[in-house]
């Protein structure tokens, strides 16, 4: 159920409220003052029930996923440390007075991003666009694709055959299931065999571990598929037995048991040759630097054929597609999407006059500038490495990063105007002060000639 508005606007006369009392020109002040934070209560309203027990407020929730993302803090880090210390989280969240203990559980945040999906999240990134005014209407953009890796062990096959081992033992003993044996203590042992497994003195007998822990993982699995009393572990099964058939050259690989749908991504880093997670592209205004366009793809496919979902959902969120998207060499083969023309770093054509090969120049010098934003993303927005389960989650982590760098990029520009403005009115207020003054002066020394 859709809780009601409990923060209001009376004072309290024994205590000054929180506006009063914090520093009106801070950045989150001035950015709390700024949201439409009405915009978010009619979009989500709608997915409330009107019966059962009242939920927390809309705009705490979405307030607190945009500190989440600003910040880079995990629930646990916003919801029981960060709140309670910083009044301006606070007041950030709607609140007139100083609170004490936490606003919600962790885990409300979560239930909050599954209720809202997909869709809920681009709606914010949509409001922190439409904020910047023009410099989120940019007709020019650059475009790049990254990695957002998991939250996922470096996979191997001989963690995934222990891993296999100890979930088999574990089902078994929450169905009341017997094994022959559990292997316990003799997966421990094999898995310990297997490291530094390259070197020459080791390699004969940590082959023979990684055999050994494989016909183990084996074994479990058909003794658990015999012994089960009823068939309710079919889906968990089969993952189990896919793991065991892969290979070497397996296409479409298992690397975690816990979130199958990661893949490997090879980028041709030198510092880090293979990245396990999904690819993510994003879309930058070239002019203004804002991020338009932000998604996560299920499949490592190539490029170029990103460049079509990722310039739709830019143009649902600002209104129309942008009239040049700039690229890298990677986005081989596509020319224009819907109006919008590829631009790719090449030798000038000869039907090219020295403006146009000018203004393409210029756009393949200014795309260069994607590649530090992506870092602030992954840096300074929790895009490094995904918490969030699923590829739902992979799609909600990142857009809310793309989210965070928007706001926190509006922040600076309104810390900017606050000080402007002032420096104005304090040099208005100066000026006025030495007029008045000046008055007075003339005054007291014409009466002074008079007597």
């Amino acid at each position: 159920m859709r809780s009601q508005n409990s923060s209001s606007n009376q004072l309290n006369f024994l205590s000054p409220s929180l506006k009063e009392q914090l520093n009106d020109k801070q950045s989150l002040y001035l950015l709390s003052d700024t949201i439409n934070w009405s915009y978010f209560e009619d979009e989500f309203s709608g997915l409330y029930s009107k019966e059962g027990r009242p939920a927390h407020p809309i705009r705490l929730m979405v307030s607190l996923l945009i500190l989440k993302a600003i910040y880079s803090l995990s629930d646990e880090e916003l919801v029981e440390q960060q709140w309670e210390m910083n009044p301006y989280f606070q007041y950030f969240g709607g609140f007139t007075t100083m609170q004490w203990g936490q606003p919600c559980a962790a885990s409300d945040l979560v239930h909050f991003r599954k209720r809202i999906g997909n869709e809920g999240i681009e709606k914010i990134l949509k409001h922190s666009i439409e904020l910047h005014g023009k410099d989120g209407r940019d007709k020019h953009v650059s475009v790049d694709t990254t990695v957002q890796e998991k939250n996922i062990t470096y996979p191997t096959d001989a963690k995934l055959h222990k891993k296999i081992a100890d979930k088999c033992v574990s089902i078994a003993n929450k169905e009341g299931v017997v094994l022959r044996r559990s292997y316990v203590r003799t997966t421990k042992k094999l898995v310990r065999d297997t490291y530094n497994g390259t070197h020459p003195s080791r390699i004969k007998k940590a082959n023979a571990a990684k055999r050994k822990l494989k016909t183990i993982a084996g074994r479990l699995i058909r003794d658990l598929e015999r012994k089960l009393p009823h068939n309710g572990y079919e889906t968990t099964l089969a993952l189990f037995k896919k793991v065991i058939a892969q290979g070497k050259y397996t296409k479409n690989k298992v690397y975690s048991l816990h979130e199958p749908e990661v893949y490997c991504i090879a980028k041709g880093k030198a510092h880090k040759k293979y990245e396990y997670g999904c690819k993510a592209s994003v879309v930058l205004t070239q002019n203004t630097g804002v991020i338009v366009g932000a998604m996560t793809f299920e499949e490592n496919i190539y490029d170029g054929h990103t460049l079509t979902e990722v310039l739709k959902q830019t143009s649902s969120l600002t209104g129309s597609y942008p009239n040049t998207a700039t690229v890298d060499r990677g986005y081989k083969g596509i020319n224009s999407i819907e109006g919008t023309a590829i631009v790719r770093p090449s030798k000038p054509l000869k039907r090219d006059n020295a403006y146009q090969k000018q203004k393409k120049r210029k756009h393949c010098r200014r795309r260069a500038a994607i590649e530090p934003i992506i870092g602030h993303l992954k840096k300074d927005h929790r895009a490094i490495i995904n918490y969030l389960k699923g590829t739902t989650g992979d799609q909600i982590n990142f857009i809310m990063a793309a989210s965070g760098f928007n706001y926190k990029k509006l922040m600076k520009k309104l810390k900017v105007i606050a000080f402007w403005l002032y420096s104005k009115v304090e040099t208005f207020t100066s000026f006025i002060e030495h007029v008045f003054r000046l008055s007075i002066f003339n005054q007291t020394s014409t009466l002074k000639r008079t007597f």
